[in-house]
């Protein structure tokens, strides 16, 4: 057997999804209007960034070729792909561009139901379900109750939050409904604990993720969100690749939000850091750990909730040369038999309206050192992603999604 690395960069969506129109995003499209705007002298931000976008080592093992896979984006870098790199785009199936059906269905279990949602409209809970949160989650009442921007909502309500003890609940577009608090004058420990209430509450409504974002700070200039954030998520109602490679007593490591993704299901060891750096220096070194048959699978959440919920391309754009300017320190740690995917979840354009993610198919690109590598062309659901690397980790096929492996020179349990 051999090892299995997953690394998702949360948003890193590269446009042409077939579907977009039906979601109000025809026309999205990350890298590509990231790509223009650094053309253009539009991202650049003094002290940050400036000039074309450099994402050399995501070129080289085939970040152009996948977006004109996508949506037709010719890149003409003449620069020459890695031996060994493959390079594709990705269609998702599921219904909704959110992080939990984008993460299961890259694990191999497309989410074909429908979630719950809140109405944009104040309040936008139901009134029952707020009377049993202030009765089961004993607090003396909510601040919010409506669709807004994270920290914009804590800059409104935070003030009086620490006054007042109440809890500010807030929800988007996404199946979610989310909950700001105070870390010391309300408490981190007291903020986890509501969330487990509120996740009961709202099961019966299929609503996807209740989030804790805990913050500090004492006055609206100086309330920052801070990296304790934790998400409790619907587990997957079916087994996913995570529970497939744990039963065989595989290790899987989960870097970042991806334990809280999957409801801590499937899940060996959780590996968690502040920031996209420290992120990959955890999957660095669970690289370094993993070993025959395990999967280190990584969410770089960053591109998502910092830059692109924020539509700050510039901030984006230096996300992703940072990130790209490391890459080497992940392909110097493959061995032969080994296998490194880049991908997505979703998308997030930086340049489209609001603040939501966008639709659009991911990228699927990589290193499988020892195989002839090339084009897998446009899959028709993230789920092949995850059937991959199951072929590649020896286990038998799974319900949903058809491996590539054959396409770049390898095949079950031999990669």
């Amino acid at each position: 057997m051999a090892r299995a690395f997953l690394f998702v960069l949360d948003s890193f969506g590269i446009g042409g999804a077939a579907d977009a129109e039906r979601y109000g995003d025809a026309g999205a499209d990350t890298f590509g209007h990231i790509l223009q705007a650094c053309a253009e002298g539009r991202a650049d931000r003094e002290g940050l960034r400036a000039g074309p976008l450099a994402v050399p080592n995501m070129i080289s093992v085939g970040l152009g070729r996948a977006a004109e896979i996508a949506n037709g984006l010719t890149l003409d870098t003449g620069k020459p792909l890695f031996a060994s790199s493959f390079h594709g785009a990705a269609q998702e199936v599921s219904s909704g561009k959110d992080t939990p059906s984008g993460h299961w269905e890259i694990a191999s279990h497309p989410v074909h139901f429908d979630w719950g949602y809140f109405p944009d409209i104040v309040p936008a809970f139901p009134a029952d379900l707020t009377a049993a949160i202030l009765r089961e989650g004993k607090v003396p009442g909510i601040l919010g109750n409506c669709h807004a921007s994270g920290t914009e909502i804590i800059v409104r309500f935070g003030e009086e939050h620490i006054r007042s003890g109440k809890p500010i609940c807030y929800t988007s577009v996404d199946s979610v409904l989310q909950i700001a608090a105070h870390e010391t004058h309300f408490g981190l420990e007291r903020l986890y604990e509501l969330c487990l209430t509120v996740r009961r509450l709202v099961d019966p409504l299929k609503i996807g993720r209740v989030i804790a974002r805990p913050f500090v700070g004492e006055t609206p200039a100086t309330f920052q969100r801070t990296h304790n954030r934790r998400d409790y998520a619907v587990p997957p109602p079916e087994p996913t690749l995570l529970d497939r490679l744990t039963e065989r007593a595989s290790k899987v490591i989960g870097i970042g939000k991806i334990g809280d993704i999957f409801a801590h299901r499937g899940i060996s060891e959780v590996r968690k850091a502040g920031g996209n750096m420290a992120m990959l220096d955890k999957a660095l070194g669970a690289m370094d750990d993993a070993g025959e048959g395990d999967l280190v699978f990584a969410n770089f959440v960053d591109f998502d909730s910092e830059f692109g919920h924020r539509r700050d391309v510039a901030g984006y754009a230096a996300a992703l040369e940072a990130f790209d300017r490391r890459l080497p320190e992940a392909f110097a740690r493959l061995r032969p038999g080994d296998l490194l995917i880049l991908t997505a979840d979703h998308g997030n354009d930086p340049t489209w309206r609001g603040t939501d993610h966008t639709r659009e198919r991911v990228p699927v690109i990589g290193l499988a050192p020892g195989l002839k590598g090339g084009d897998i062309g446009l899959l028709p659901t993230f789920a092949d992603i995850g059937e991959t690397v199951a072929d590649h980790l020896g286990l038998a096929p799974g319900r949903h999604g058809t491996s590539f492996l054959a396409t770049i020179g390898g095949h079950a349990g031999t990669a």
